[in-house]
């Protein structure tokens, strides 16, 4: 019986052992090339952009901001750099697509949601009433 319970459970943890590989194997980081061609086709697709040129430029654009942030920026020369990209876009847009593009609601992280699409309801706290003192 003790056999076979540390049988189990060193079964158990060499399972769990592999089960868990380090973050930097298992999760791959996109190449400015992949997140300049992302970005562009994601604004294409939201605009409803068809002249190659203007993608082929868009492109241009998306990929060298994204080797300059490929350099590791700071928060301030992240925002500056956001800043850029928005004067150029502003540029290569025309107004109507650009006012599109800003006001498109920002990608927000899925939430749980309830029944109807409603957002979940938390649940009340429940109240335990204390016997009365004699």
């Amino acid at each position: 019986m003790k056999k076979l319970l540390s049988i189990l459970s060193l079964a158990l943890l060499s399972g769990l052992m592999m089960a868990q590989e380090p973050v930097s194997e298992t999760r791959s980081q996109r190449t400015p090339q992949e997140e300049a061609l992302k970005q562009t086709m994601r604004l294409v697709r939201e605009l409803g952009i068809s002249d190659s040129v203007r993608i082929d430029t868009l492109y241009r654009m998306h990929l060298k901001y994204a080797l300059v942030r490929q350099k590791g920026l700071t928060r301030a020369q992240n925002l500056e750099r956001m800043q850029a990209i928005h004067n150029e876009l502003k540029n290569l847009l025309t107004p109507e697509e650009f006012e599109r593009f800003m006001n498109h609601p920002a990608e927000l992280p899925r939430r749980p949601r309830g029944a109807a699409g409603a957002p979940a309801r938390q649940a009340a706290p429940i109240r335990i009433q204390q016997p009365a003192r004699q």
